[in-house]
């Protein structure tokens, strides 16, 4: 299982490429199909994949579906997306969702916050009482729309033993708001925290993977998403067999 915030295939090797290479971010420049497609070869190791800032198809993408783009190219059966957020009429954000196990739900929710644009989309497997479920996100920046966000995402996973959240949550596992979340679902901290951000010099560990207690995770892994600014994050999980019946 992989998270990867691919930030829409664009080049950040360190802060002054934040003003440097700013024009990526909206424009159709840069390599962003080499990019897509070295996070292709990393996505083709692993059987669920969870995306963060997916282009869906707007100008900076040269109208590619980013999701759709890396599916294909990993090889991945089955894939949905989540679009969120517009900037300027030029440039759109997703959530998107690789899988070679074929969901039998697919559901999409906006998030609250103070600015709007931020979404969390779930993907069930198999048709017990409690399959697995896989929750992709983005979240604020924000501490108070982080709150607001955590507790609908745990209305949504409040008792069940089988899901995992994934994504960027921008904030570490030890702030108020995660640990409410903890509080209000069978997630658990996870075993291993590592740094995922900025990926040139990683410092912080606000990319995460978070296993319900009805599941066990193992060998966390910190790697390269292409030249995204964060580092992709990987565990492998094991489920329970009845789970995906």
């Amino acid at each position: 299982m992989l998270s990867a915030n691919i930030q829409a295939g664009s080049s950040t090797r360190g802060y002054h490429d934040y003003v440097a290479r700013s024009w990526s971010h909206v424009l159709p420049m840069g390599d962003k199909r080499a990019s897509l497609d070295a996070i292709a070869r990393l996505a083709t190791g692993f059987d669920i994949v969870g995306l963060q800032e997916s282009d869906p198809g707007s100008l900076r993408s040269g109208f590619t579906n980013q999701t759709h783009y890396l599916a294909q190219r990993a090889g991945f059966a089955y894939w949905s997306h989540q679009p969120n957020r517009r900037v300027g009429g030029v440039a759109s954000s997703a959530n998107g969702l690789l899988s070679r196990l074929e969901p039998t739900e697919v559901v999409v929710h906006s998030l609250p916050g103070r600015v709007k644009g931020r979404g969390v989309m779930l993907a069930r497997f198999g048709r017990c009482d409690t399959p697995l479920t896989i929750a992709v996100a983005h979240l604020s920046l924000g501490a108070s729309s982080r709150l607001a966000q955590l507790a609908f995402i745990a209305e949504l996973l409040a008792d069940d033993p089988h899901a995992v959240l994934m994504g960027d949550f921008n904030c570490t596992i030890d702030q108020p708001e995660m640990q409410a979340l903890f509080k209000r679902t069978r997630l658990q901290p996870p075993a291993q925290t590592l740094a995922t951000f900025p990926s040139w010099a990683p410092q912080r560990a606000i990319d995460h993977i978070l296993v319900g207690d009805g599941l066990r995770a193992r060998d966390w892994n910190a790697m390269p998403a292409a030249f995204s600014d964060h580092l992709a994050l990987s565990i492998e999980l094991d489920v329970p067999a009845h789970c995906l019946q």
